[in-house]
Protein backbone atom coordinates (compact mmCIF):
# COMPACT_ATOMS: atom_id res chain seq x y z
CA UNK A 1 0.00 0.00 0.00
CA UNK A 2 1.14 3.73 -0.66
CA UNK A 3 2.00 5.77 1.77
CA UNK A 4 -1.18 6.85 3.81
CA UNK A 5 -1.42 10.57 4.37
CA UNK A 6 -3.40 12.20 7.13
CA UNK A 7 -4.91 15.97 6.60
CA UNK A 8 -6.34 17.53 9.62
CA UNK A 9 -9.45 19.71 9.32
CA UNK A 10 -11.38 22.11 11.57
CA UNK A 11 -14.84 20.00 12.95
CA UNK A 12 -17.31 19.50 11.82
CA UNK A 13 -20.68 17.41 12.36
CA UNK A 14 -20.40 13.99 10.79
CA UNK A 15 -24.44 13.80 10.34
CA UNK A 16 -23.19 17.08 8.18
CA UNK A 17 -20.61 15.40 6.23
CA UNK A 18 -22.77 12.34 6.08
CA UNK A 19 -25.52 14.65 3.82
CA UNK A 20 -22.77 15.72 2.03
CA UNK A 21 -21.12 12.43 0.33
CA UNK A 22 -24.65 11.83 -0.36
CA UNK A 23 -25.59 14.58 -1.95
CA UNK A 24 -22.45 14.19 -4.11
CA UNK A 25 -22.20 10.30 -4.49
CA UNK A 26 -25.81 8.61 -2.97
CA UNK A 27 -26.30 6.38 -0.20
CA UNK A 28 -25.16 3.05 -2.07
CA UNK A 29 -21.43 2.29 -0.78
CA UNK A 30 -21.72 5.00 2.05
CA UNK A 31 -20.53 3.75 5.58
CA UNK A 32 -20.97 5.14 9.00
CA UNK A 33 -19.16 3.94 11.82
CA UNK A 34 -21.09 5.74 14.51
CA UNK A 35 -20.18 6.24 18.69
CA UNK A 36 -21.63 7.87 21.67
CA UNK A 37 -18.05 9.74 22.91
CA UNK A 38 -18.52 7.12 26.00
CA UNK A 39 -15.04 5.37 26.68
CA UNK A 40 -15.39 2.68 23.92
CA UNK A 41 -16.75 5.27 21.46
CA UNK A 42 -14.22 8.01 21.20
CA UNK A 43 -14.13 7.40 17.07
CA UNK A 44 -16.64 8.05 14.27
CA UNK A 45 -15.44 6.80 10.40
CA UNK A 46 -17.42 7.68 7.29
CA UNK A 47 -16.51 7.08 3.60
CA UNK A 48 -18.34 6.82 0.61
CA UNK A 49 -18.00 5.88 -3.11
CA UNK A 50 -15.99 2.64 -2.59
CA UNK A 51 -13.01 1.66 -4.90
CA UNK A 52 -13.52 -1.84 -4.57
CA UNK A 53 -16.27 -4.40 -2.94
CA UNK A 54 -17.23 -8.25 -2.66
CA UNK A 55 -20.44 -10.03 -1.90
CA UNK A 56 -21.40 -13.24 -0.69
CA UNK A 57 -24.94 -14.77 -0.91
CA UNK A 58 -26.52 -18.01 0.11
CA UNK A 59 -25.63 -21.08 1.85
CA UNK A 60 -23.67 -24.15 1.23
CA UNK A 61 -25.37 -26.68 -1.83
CA UNK A 62 -27.41 -22.91 -2.99
CA UNK A 63 -26.42 -22.60 -6.76
CA UNK A 64 -25.23 -19.41 -6.81
CA UNK A 65 -23.89 -19.31 -3.46
CA UNK A 66 -20.19 -18.16 -2.24
CA UNK A 67 -18.11 -18.37 0.88
CA UNK A 68 -17.76 -15.50 2.64
CA UNK A 69 -14.82 -16.75 4.46
CA UNK A 70 -12.88 -17.28 1.37
CA UNK A 71 -13.51 -13.88 0.32
CA UNK A 72 -12.57 -12.47 3.59
CA UNK A 73 -9.10 -14.16 3.02
CA UNK A 74 -8.66 -12.14 -0.44
CA UNK A 75 -8.66 -9.07 1.09
CA UNK A 76 -4.59 -8.00 1.34
CA UNK A 77 -4.65 -4.28 2.79
CA UNK A 78 -6.81 -1.03 2.69
CA UNK A 79 -9.71 0.54 4.92
CA UNK A 80 -12.54 -1.98 4.42
CA UNK A 81 -15.90 -2.04 5.86
CA UNK A 82 -19.18 -4.12 5.99
CA UNK A 83 -21.28 -6.51 7.26
CA UNK A 84 -21.17 -10.57 7.93
CA UNK A 85 -23.99 -12.44 8.07
CA UNK A 86 -25.78 -14.71 10.93
CA UNK A 87 -26.00 -17.50 8.63
CA UNK A 88 -22.21 -17.14 7.82
CA UNK A 89 -22.19 -20.26 10.14
CA UNK A 90 -23.12 -22.31 7.84
CA UNK A 91 -20.22 -22.30 5.79
CA UNK A 92 -18.19 -23.27 9.54
CA UNK A 93 -20.87 -25.87 10.19
CA UNK A 94 -22.66 -27.17 7.29
CA UNK A 95 -23.81 -30.62 8.84
CA UNK A 96 -26.12 -28.11 11.26
CA UNK A 97 -29.25 -26.78 9.98
CA UNK A 98 -29.26 -23.27 8.83
CA UNK A 99 -31.91 -21.14 7.03
CA UNK A 100 -31.81 -19.15 4.04
CA UNK A 101 -32.12 -15.39 3.83
CA UNK A 102 -32.47 -13.18 0.90
CA UNK A 103 -30.03 -10.49 1.76
CA UNK A 104 -26.58 -10.62 1.45
CA UNK A 105 -24.58 -12.89 3.41
CA UNK A 106 -21.37 -10.77 3.24
CA UNK A 107 -20.87 -7.19 1.98
CA UNK A 108 -17.99 -5.17 2.12
CA UNK A 109 -16.08 -2.48 0.51
CA UNK A 110 -12.53 -1.13 0.33
CA UNK A 111 -13.04 3.07 0.74
CA UNK A 112 -9.85 5.37 -0.37
CA UNK A 113 -9.82 7.87 1.09
CA UNK A 114 -11.75 7.72 4.77
CA UNK A 115 -13.42 10.36 7.23
CA UNK A 116 -12.06 10.03 10.88
CA UNK A 117 -13.64 12.29 13.74
CA UNK A 118 -12.75 12.27 17.20
CA UNK A 119 -15.30 12.85 19.14
CA UNK A 120 -13.50 13.48 22.51
CA UNK A 121 -11.08 16.20 20.72
CA UNK A 122 -13.33 17.53 18.50
CA UNK A 123 -10.88 16.86 15.58
CA UNK A 124 -11.49 15.02 12.03
CA UNK A 125 -8.59 14.08 9.95
CA UNK A 126 -8.81 13.01 6.19
CA UNK A 127 -7.13 9.28 5.72
CA UNK A 128 -6.21 8.13 2.43
CA UNK A 129 -2.96 7.29 -0.30
CA UNK A 130 -2.00 10.06 -2.47
CA UNK A 131 -3.81 11.54 -5.89
CA UNK A 132 -6.99 12.78 -7.30
CA UNK A 133 -9.51 11.16 -4.81
CA UNK A 134 -7.41 12.71 -1.65
CA UNK A 135 -7.21 16.13 -3.27
CA UNK A 136 -11.02 15.48 -4.20
CA UNK A 137 -12.35 14.70 -1.09
CA UNK A 138 -10.19 17.32 0.60
CA UNK A 139 -11.50 20.24 -1.06
CA UNK A 140 -15.00 18.48 -0.24
CA UNK A 141 -14.20 18.97 3.33
CA UNK A 142 -12.63 22.37 3.06
CA UNK A 143 -15.78 23.42 0.98
CA UNK A 144 -18.23 22.21 3.52
CA UNK A 145 -16.26 23.76 6.44
CA UNK A 146 -16.66 27.00 4.62
CA UNK A 147 -20.15 26.84 3.62
CA UNK A 148 -21.20 25.97 7.56
CA UNK A 149 -19.22 29.02 8.76
CA UNK A 150 -20.61 31.22 6.18
CA UNK A 151 -24.09 30.42 7.06
CA UNK A 152 -23.19 29.80 10.57
CA UNK A 153 -25.08 26.88 10.80
CA UNK A 154 -25.60 23.10 9.57
CA UNK A 155 -26.91 22.13 6.78
CA UNK A 156 -30.55 21.68 6.13
CA UNK A 157 -31.69 19.08 8.06
CA UNK A 158 -32.38 15.28 6.57
CA UNK A 159 -36.17 14.58 4.95
CA UNK A 160 -39.03 15.04 6.62
CA UNK A 161 -39.87 12.02 8.48
CA UNK A 162 -43.15 10.46 7.53
CA UNK A 163 -42.81 8.42 10.62
CA UNK A 164 -44.00 4.94 10.79
CA UNK A 165 -46.45 4.17 13.40
CA UNK A 166 -46.32 0.99 15.92
CA UNK A 167 -49.44 -0.74 14.68
CA UNK A 168 -48.16 -0.77 11.30
CA UNK A 169 -45.43 -3.31 11.93
CA UNK A 170 -46.25 -7.12 11.66
CA UNK A 171 -44.84 -9.63 14.19
CA UNK A 172 -43.56 -12.35 12.51
CA UNK A 173 -44.04 -14.43 15.96
CA UNK A 174 -46.87 -14.26 17.79
CA UNK A 175 -47.18 -14.03 22.20
CA UNK A 176 -48.22 -17.21 22.38
CA UNK A 177 -46.15 -18.69 19.83
CA UNK A 178 -43.43 -16.71 21.28
CA UNK A 179 -43.67 -17.92 24.69
CA UNK A 180 -44.87 -21.54 23.21
CA UNK A 181 -41.26 -21.65 22.35
CA UNK A 182 -39.85 -20.43 25.58
CA UNK A 183 -41.45 -23.38 27.09
CA UNK A 184 -39.67 -25.65 24.34
CA UNK A 185 -35.99 -24.35 25.18
CA UNK A 186 -36.68 -25.00 29.12
CA UNK A 187 -37.41 -28.21 28.35
CA UNK A 188 -34.10 -28.71 26.35
CA UNK A 189 -32.59 -27.64 29.10
CA UNK A 190 -34.14 -29.60 31.62
CA UNK A 191 -33.26 -32.55 29.55
CA UNK A 192 -29.62 -31.56 29.23
CA UNK A 193 -29.77 -30.95 25.38
CA UNK A 194 -28.68 -27.37 25.76
CA UNK A 195 -27.85 -25.15 28.94
CA UNK A 196 -29.29 -21.49 27.46
CA UNK A 197 -29.98 -20.44 23.91
CA UNK A 198 -30.92 -16.17 22.86
CA UNK A 199 -34.49 -17.06 21.22
CA UNK A 200 -35.45 -14.01 18.93
CA UNK A 201 -38.70 -12.97 16.41
CA UNK A 202 -39.04 -9.97 14.39
CA UNK A 203 -41.07 -7.13 13.18
CA UNK A 204 -41.97 -6.00 9.38
CA UNK A 205 -43.41 -3.22 7.59
CA UNK A 206 -43.03 -1.29 4.47
CA UNK A 207 -40.51 1.51 3.83
CA UNK A 208 -42.17 4.94 2.00
CA UNK A 209 -40.07 5.17 -1.10
CA UNK A 210 -38.86 8.51 -0.29
CA UNK A 211 -37.65 7.62 2.70
CA UNK A 212 -33.82 7.09 2.82
CA UNK A 213 -31.41 5.13 5.00
CA UNK A 214 -29.77 7.92 6.74
CA UNK A 215 -33.29 9.70 7.76
CA UNK A 216 -34.01 5.94 9.55
CA UNK A 217 -30.20 5.89 11.06
CA UNK A 218 -30.48 9.66 12.28
CA UNK A 219 -33.87 8.96 14.16
CA UNK A 220 -32.11 5.80 15.85
CA UNK A 221 -28.86 7.34 16.80
CA UNK A 222 -30.15 10.06 18.54
CA UNK A 223 -32.73 8.39 20.94
CA UNK A 224 -30.64 4.98 21.06
CA UNK A 225 -26.76 6.56 20.53
CA UNK A 226 -24.44 3.66 21.13
CA UNK A 227 -20.50 2.67 20.61
CA UNK A 228 -20.82 0.23 18.55
CA UNK A 229 -23.37 1.72 16.29
CA UNK A 230 -23.26 2.57 12.68
CA UNK A 231 -24.73 2.32 8.95
CA UNK A 232 -23.83 0.39 5.75
CA UNK A 233 -25.45 1.13 2.50
CA UNK A 234 -25.14 -1.80 0.42
CA UNK A 235 -23.88 -0.96 -3.47
CA UNK A 236 -23.35 -3.40 -6.22
CA UNK A 237 -25.05 -6.93 -6.25
CA UNK A 238 -26.76 -5.90 -2.83
CA UNK A 239 -28.17 -2.32 -4.32
CA UNK A 240 -30.94 -1.78 -2.16
CA UNK A 241 -30.10 -3.44 1.18
CA UNK A 242 -28.64 -1.91 4.54
CA UNK A 243 -27.94 -2.17 8.17
CA UNK A 244 -28.69 0.41 10.73
CA UNK A 245 -27.25 -0.81 14.24
CA UNK A 246 -27.48 1.16 17.65
CA UNK A 247 -25.43 -2.06 18.98
CA UNK A 248 -23.76 -1.44 22.23
CA UNK A 249 -21.89 -4.69 21.73
CA UNK A 250 -18.52 -5.36 20.65
CA UNK A 251 -17.91 -8.91 19.17
CA UNK A 252 -13.81 -9.01 18.36
CA UNK A 253 -11.31 -6.17 18.17
CA UNK A 254 -7.68 -7.33 17.06
CA UNK A 255 -5.06 -4.86 17.96
CA UNK A 256 -1.99 -4.53 16.11
CA UNK A 257 0.09 -6.55 18.72
CA UNK A 258 -2.62 -9.23 18.28
CA UNK A 259 -4.36 -8.54 21.48
CA UNK A 260 -8.40 -9.42 21.47
CA UNK A 261 -10.93 -8.22 23.40
CA UNK A 262 -14.48 -9.63 23.30
CA UNK A 263 -17.53 -7.62 25.22
CA UNK A 264 -20.90 -10.10 25.73
CA UNK A 265 -23.78 -8.48 27.05
CA UNK A 266 -25.94 -10.53 28.67
CA UNK A 267 -28.93 -9.02 31.28
CA UNK A 268 -31.21 -6.20 30.61
CA UNK A 269 -33.24 -4.03 32.17
CA UNK A 270 -34.75 -0.71 30.71
CA UNK A 271 -34.10 3.00 31.64
CA UNK A 272 -36.25 4.88 34.05
CA UNK A 273 -36.85 8.82 34.01
CA UNK A 274 -36.88 8.82 37.74
CA UNK A 275 -33.76 8.46 39.37
CA UNK A 276 -34.45 6.44 42.22
CA UNK A 277 -36.53 3.85 40.04
CA UNK A 278 -33.39 4.07 37.16
CA UNK A 279 -30.98 3.23 40.29
CA UNK A 280 -33.36 0.75 41.89
CA UNK A 281 -33.25 -1.64 38.01
CA UNK A 282 -29.58 -1.44 37.67
CA UNK A 283 -29.72 -2.64 41.35
CA UNK A 284 -32.28 -5.43 40.39
CA UNK A 285 -30.11 -6.13 37.53
CA UNK A 286 -27.09 -6.44 38.92
CA UNK A 287 -28.44 -8.85 41.78
CA UNK A 288 -30.23 -10.93 39.81
CA UNK A 289 -29.06 -14.50 39.81
CA UNK A 290 -30.58 -15.43 36.55
CA UNK A 291 -28.55 -12.51 34.56
CA UNK A 292 -25.62 -13.21 36.15
CA UNK A 293 -25.66 -16.50 35.38
CA UNK A 294 -26.90 -16.14 31.48
CA UNK A 295 -23.82 -13.63 31.46
CA UNK A 296 -21.31 -15.89 33.17
CA UNK A 297 -22.23 -19.21 30.82
CA UNK A 298 -21.59 -17.02 27.71
CA UNK A 299 -17.92 -15.85 29.29
CA UNK A 300 -17.25 -19.72 29.74
CA UNK A 301 -18.37 -20.10 26.15
CA UNK A 302 -16.21 -17.44 24.65
CA UNK A 303 -13.30 -18.27 26.24
CA UNK A 304 -13.10 -21.34 24.87
CA UNK A 305 -14.21 -19.77 21.27
CA UNK A 306 -10.67 -18.07 21.89
CA UNK A 307 -8.82 -21.00 23.15
CA UNK A 308 -8.90 -22.56 19.71
CA UNK A 309 -7.35 -19.30 18.56
CA UNK A 310 -5.60 -17.52 21.28
CA UNK A 311 -1.44 -18.27 22.68
CA UNK A 312 -2.25 -21.01 25.50
CA UNK A 313 -1.89 -18.78 28.86
CA UNK A 314 -2.96 -15.71 27.67
CA UNK A 315 -7.09 -15.68 28.13
CA UNK A 316 -7.90 -13.60 31.17
CA UNK A 317 -11.38 -12.37 31.79
CA UNK A 318 -11.10 -8.62 32.70
CA UNK A 319 -14.57 -7.82 33.83
CA UNK A 320 -16.95 -10.56 34.70
CA UNK A 321 -21.22 -9.16 35.01
CA UNK A 322 -19.80 -5.50 35.20
CA UNK A 323 -22.68 -3.02 35.11
CA UNK A 324 -23.38 -0.59 32.19
CA UNK A 325 -25.84 2.23 31.67
CA UNK A 326 -26.61 3.10 28.04
CA UNK A 327 -29.31 6.11 27.10
CA UNK A 328 -32.60 3.38 27.17
CA UNK A 329 -31.18 0.27 29.13
CA UNK A 330 -28.71 -0.79 31.69
CA UNK A 331 -26.74 -4.16 30.60
CA UNK A 332 -24.55 -6.37 32.35
CA UNK A 333 -21.31 -6.63 30.20
CA UNK A 334 -17.93 -8.92 30.75
CA UNK A 335 -15.01 -8.40 29.06
CA UNK A 336 -12.24 -11.36 28.08
CA UNK A 337 -8.69 -10.81 26.58
CA UNK A 338 -6.22 -12.80 24.68
CA UNK A 339 -3.56 -12.85 22.85
CA UNK A 340 -4.02 -14.59 18.83
CA UNK A 341 -1.57 -17.49 18.29
CA UNK A 342 1.22 -15.82 15.54
CA UNK A 343 0.10 -16.77 12.33
CA UNK A 344 -3.49 -16.81 12.98
CA UNK A 345 -5.35 -13.62 10.82
CA UNK A 346 -8.21 -11.63 11.78
CA UNK A 347 -10.39 -14.57 9.67
CA UNK A 348 -9.27 -17.30 11.64
CA UNK A 349 -10.53 -15.27 14.62
CA UNK A 350 -14.02 -14.58 13.21
CA UNK A 351 -14.20 -18.58 11.77
CA UNK A 352 -13.16 -20.02 15.66
CA UNK A 353 -15.85 -17.24 17.70
CA UNK A 354 -18.58 -17.57 14.90
CA UNK A 355 -21.22 -16.67 15.36
CA UNK A 356 -21.27 -14.90 18.76
CA UNK A 357 -22.03 -16.82 21.72
CA UNK A 358 -24.23 -13.86 23.49
CA UNK A 359 -26.55 -14.16 20.56
CA UNK A 360 -26.97 -17.94 20.00
CA UNK A 361 -26.21 -19.92 23.33
CA UNK A 362 -24.47 -22.67 24.68
CA UNK A 363 -23.39 -25.70 23.57
CA UNK A 364 -23.21 -22.79 20.98
CA UNK A 365 -23.85 -25.56 17.90
CA UNK A 366 -26.54 -27.26 19.95
CA UNK A 367 -28.59 -24.27 20.41
CA UNK A 368 -28.43 -22.95 16.88
CA UNK A 369 -29.92 -26.18 15.98
CA UNK A 370 -32.80 -25.96 18.18
CA UNK A 371 -33.21 -21.85 17.50
CA UNK A 372 -33.44 -23.21 13.58
CA UNK A 373 -36.57 -25.02 14.76
CA UNK A 374 -37.88 -22.35 17.04
CA UNK A 375 -37.67 -18.97 14.63
CA UNK A 376 -39.83 -19.00 11.65
CA UNK A 377 -37.38 -16.81 9.33
CA UNK A 378 -33.66 -16.68 8.77
CA UNK A 379 -31.89 -13.95 11.22
CA UNK A 380 -30.11 -12.48 8.12
CA UNK A 381 -27.57 -9.48 9.39
CA UNK A 382 -29.29 -9.30 12.72
CA UNK A 383 -26.89 -11.03 15.09
CA UNK A 384 -24.47 -11.21 12.84
CA UNK A 385 -21.42 -7.87 12.49
CA UNK A 386 -20.03 -4.88 11.58
CA UNK A 387 -16.54 -5.53 10.38
CA UNK A 388 -14.10 -3.05 10.01
CA UNK A 389 -10.54 -3.62 9.10
CA UNK A 390 -8.16 -0.40 9.66
CA UNK A 391 -5.38 0.93 7.50
CA UNK A 392 -2.61 -0.63 9.54
CA UNK A 393 -4.57 -4.45 10.15
CA UNK A 394 -6.86 -3.78 13.14
CA UNK A 395 -9.81 -5.16 13.30
CA UNK A 396 -12.92 -4.72 15.11
CA UNK A 397 -16.60 -5.92 15.23
CA UNK A 398 -19.70 -5.77 16.89
CA UNK A 399 -22.67 -7.63 17.22
CA UNK A 400 -25.58 -6.82 15.46
CA UNK A 401 -28.47 -6.49 17.75
CA UNK A 402 -30.70 -3.08 18.57
CA UNK A 403 -30.68 -3.07 14.32
CA UNK A 404 -33.08 -2.49 11.59
CA UNK A 405 -31.96 -4.30 8.26
CA UNK A 406 -33.34 -2.64 4.94
CA UNK A 407 -34.21 -4.54 1.92
CA UNK A 408 -35.36 -2.56 -0.61
CA UNK A 409 -39.00 -1.46 0.29
CA UNK A 410 -39.49 -4.04 3.06
CA UNK A 411 -37.93 -2.68 7.21
CA UNK A 412 -37.25 -5.45 9.59
CA UNK A 413 -36.27 -5.42 13.21
CA UNK A 414 -35.31 -8.51 14.87
CA UNK A 415 -34.85 -8.63 19.09
CA UNK A 416 -33.73 -11.90 21.39
CA UNK A 417 -33.45 -12.99 24.88
CA UNK A 418 -31.58 -15.44 26.63
CA UNK A 419 -33.56 -18.47 27.87
CA UNK A 420 -32.10 -20.61 30.75
CA UNK A 421 -33.39 -22.65 33.22
CA UNK A 422 -35.19 -20.60 35.48
CA UNK A 423 -37.07 -18.17 32.62
CA UNK A 424 -40.00 -16.81 32.99
CA UNK A 425 -41.82 -16.84 29.23
CA UNK A 426 -44.01 -13.21 30.62
CA UNK A 427 -40.59 -11.34 31.78
CA UNK A 428 -38.82 -12.44 28.80
CA UNK A 429 -41.40 -11.01 26.62
CA UNK A 430 -41.61 -7.74 28.68
CA UNK A 431 -37.38 -8.00 28.23
CA UNK A 432 -37.58 -8.33 24.58
CA UNK A 433 -40.65 -5.15 25.02
CA UNK A 434 -37.98 -3.23 26.67
CA UNK A 435 -35.40 -3.80 23.58
CA UNK A 436 -37.38 -3.41 21.03
CA UNK A 437 -39.63 -0.27 21.62
CA UNK A 438 -36.71 2.31 21.88
CA UNK A 439 -36.49 1.60 18.30
CA UNK A 440 -39.90 1.43 17.21
CA UNK A 441 -40.56 4.71 19.00
CA UNK A 442 -37.57 6.44 17.52
CA UNK A 443 -39.20 5.83 14.46
CA UNK A 444 -42.79 6.89 14.84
Amino acid sequence: MSKLLRELFEWVNPLDVAKKLIELFGEPGLIWLDSDGSENGRWVILAADPIEHMTSHGIPNDPDASNPFELLRTIESGHWCGWLSYEAGAWLEPQASWKKDSMATMWMAKHDPIIRFDLHKHRLWLEGTPGKRFQDFSTILKELRSSITRSNTSLKKTNKFPGIKKDKWKWVTSTTRYAHSISAIKEYIEKGDIFQANLSTCCTTEKAPELLAIDLFQKLRTVCPAPFAGMMVANGEAKGEAVISTSPERFLRMSTNKTIETRPIKGTRPRHKNPEKDSALAAELISSTKDRAENIMIVDLLRNDLGKICQPGTIEVTQLVGLETYAQVHHLTSVIKGVLKTNATWVDLIEACWPGGSITGAPKIRACKRLYELEPIARGPYSGSFLHLDWNGEFDSNILIRSLLIEHSKLRIHAGCGIVADSNPTNEAEELYWKLMPLLEALI
